[in-house]
């Protein structure tokens, strides 16, 4: 059964007096009660009692199973893929148990990305071949329907009902749930309405898509059904409440940067954990700031706003890892990190199986941890805000004479002030690094041919940028970008720059996928965060059949409005564009950025 085991430093009487006050509060079972008082003074605030229906998975959910295993007994032997079609936390949860407890089904691709490059990069899928799961919480999702439109327009090109082709997960009644019976899908799951989308992990969202991919989904549920019971146990031994007290509590001493290590077994959580943390906690000018995947420094190298959680195997499974020579360093490098005075709460599991486990566990942890910060942890109020701001940008990029296949003026915004460079229309600038610094004018696209800033510019301004960053901040990078192995290494070699530049913490999210994950923090937590959002020319146009736009224009409105978001919130922000043959823009931006280090 999964362990908590906390070494929480000079912070260890904030968090048992966290936990006496539960005690006395009786707390667990306010929780269990839906007792919306544990975050607000006011039981009536909107999505707060009524989005706790997650409590009820772990034994709700091994009854609905029926459904699933005959949707997974029906699918034709000639059906070579599963491809699942989603954003943030409708897509995250199926791809961590596909990870993390393979089995004999379907192999599961995640498609959230609306880059031109990158979805020409899928012309290898076979439609006629592949089943598409399109999820959706609110039906209405831009990325997702936009997805669904092309690749049921692929699907439609080669077999005689595409339908068959293709399952939806949302709410009762959406635009999803009718847009699929009128196009007769082979099956439509409808989630419970009183659970949000990131904490659906153990909903028909995270279910459906990992039993067509073949995972163990009775065992998954049974240890989510041993994690509710523990839940319920007493503070001292219940492991929900043990992790909240312990993230909320040391998040108001300052250590707001939620660092994770995790065991091979485990490598795929953390990114889900990221968008539960962050959309549940980086509100009100508050929260906490998960940070997964961030090249590793020296224990000493760490300031004093870092916690860090270790995913590690225990018991008979690190016994048999060790007799097979699979060395794992992350208890060792646990150990360094509390020997450097840092806090580090360990997560103890004992086999992929309690992954189950995990999602509970850390949904109770997280929402308690909201108790702590007096946050609201169901909500995302800063959303919005980018989405009807790109809604504006792609009004003011619109292609000439409405032809989607011809390039547009590109209605692109940044930091400072000043025109901007379109290497594409000058060819005096230079192709593989552009400073884009026109401030957002929403309707109106700006000159193609203004004078490009010179190297020296750039460099001033990318060292400005790096100037206001303070050890204690976080950089977060907002890559929208094709992605790929290339990337993925530059991109880390870029971040491992910023933080030797800075000393900051460093994020790294590919757009728009953060924007379901980390987009809300962002935009609604504390003010110490610097954001540094990179895009390329995205290629030629691919039109978004049944609609007026192509995923190019989609993906540079996304850029736009949340820019516009993050100004209009008074973040600090830098816009550069990155080009150039195997990584050069990027390679020249690490350049800059060790310059000033």
């Amino acid at each position: 059964m999964i362990e908590i085991k906390m070494s929480p430093g000079r912070h260890g009487q904030d968090v048992e007096r966290r936990l006496r006050e539960w005690a006395e509060q009786d707390a667990v079972a306010r929780l269990w009660r839906r007792d919306a008082t544990l975050w607000s003074s006011d039981p009536e605030t909107p999505e707060l009692a009524d989005r706790l229906g997650w409590l009820d998975l772990p034994e709700t959910s091994p009854g609905a199973l029926g459904p699933v295993e005959e949707l997974r007994a029906s699918v034709p032997f000639w059906f070579t893929d599963l491809v699942l079609l989603g954003m943030g936390g409708s897509s995250l949860a199926p791809e961590v148990i596909a990870r993390t407890m393979p089995g004999e089904g379907l192999p599961l691709t995640l498609v959230d990305t609306t880059h031109p490059a990158a979805i020409r990069d899928l012309d290898w899928l076979r439609p006629a071949n592949s089943l598409f799961v399109v999820a959706s919480k609110s039906g209405t999702t831009v990325e997702t329907l936009s997805l669904f439109r092309h690749f049921w327009s692929r699907t439609a090109e080669v077999v005689e009902d595409p339908g068959e082709h293709f399952v939806a997960i949302t709410d009762r009644g959406s635009p999803l749930a009718e847009l699929a019976r009128e196009r007769g899908f082979r099956a439509v799951f409808e989630a419970p309405p009183d659970v949000g989308g990131r904490f659906s992990a153990l909903g028909p969202f995270g279910l459906v898509p990992a039993a067509l991919a073949g995972a163990d989904l009775p065992a998954l549920l049974d240890d989510a059904v041993m994690a509710a019971d523990a839940c319920r146990d007493d503070i001292r031994h219940n492991p929900g409440f043990l992790l909240g007290a312990a993230l909320g509590e040391l998040a108001l001493a300052g250590r707001d940067k939620l660092t994770f290590e995790a065991s091979p077994d485990w490598a795929a959580f953390p990114e889900w954990a990221e968008q539960l943390v962050a959309e549940s906690l980086g509100k009100d000018g508050r929260g906490i700031i998960p940070i997964i995947d961030e090249p590793p420094r020296d224990p000493a190298a760490y300031g004093d706003d870092r916690v860090f959680v270790g995913l590690i195997l225990a018991g008979e499974a690190a016994r048999e890892a060790e007799q097979w020579g699979d060395l794992d360093e992350t208890p060792a490098r646990l150990d360094a990190l509390e020997e450097a005075g840092h806090p580090v709460l360990r997560v103890q599991l004992e086999q992929p199986g309690e992954l189950g486990a995990l999602f509970f566990v850390w949904e109770v942890g997280v929402a308690m941890a909201g108790s702590v910060l007096g946050i609201h942890p169901f909500n995302q109020p800063d959303v919005q805000l980018a989405k009807r701001l790109a809604r504006l940008a792609m009004a003011g990029d619109t292609p000439p004479d409405g032809n989607p296949d011809e390039p547009s003026a590109d209605a692109d915004a940044g930091s400072g002030t000043g025109p901007e460079a379109d290497p594409e229309a000058d060819p005096e600038a230079d192709e593989t690094l552009d400073l884009v610094w026109e401030l957002p004018r929403f309707g109106h696209a700006p000159p193609r041919n203004p004078p490009a800033p010179d190297v020296d510019g750039i460099r001033s301004w990318v060292h400005g940028f790096l100037d206001e960053v303070e050890p204690t901040d976080y950089i977060a990078v907002q890559a929208y970008l094709a992605g790929g192995e290339e990337e993925d290494d530059l991109l880390a070699a870029l971040r491992a720059a910023l933080a030797g530049a800075t000393g900051a913490a460093t994020t790294l999210g590919y757009g728009p996928r953060f924007l379901h994950s980390t987009g809300q923090l962002h935009k609604g937590g504390a003010d110490n965060g610097a954001f540094l959002q990179l895009l390329d020319d995205a290629g030629a146009h691919i039109h978004v059949p049944e609609s007026d736009f192509t995923f190019r224009q989609l993906i540079r409105a996304q850029a736009l409005g949340d820019l516009g978001a993050l100004a209009a919130r008074g973040r600090r922000t830098l816009r550069v564009r990155v080009g150039g043959p195997e990584g050069l823009g990027l390679r020249r931006l690490i350049q800059l950025v060790e310059e000033r280090g």
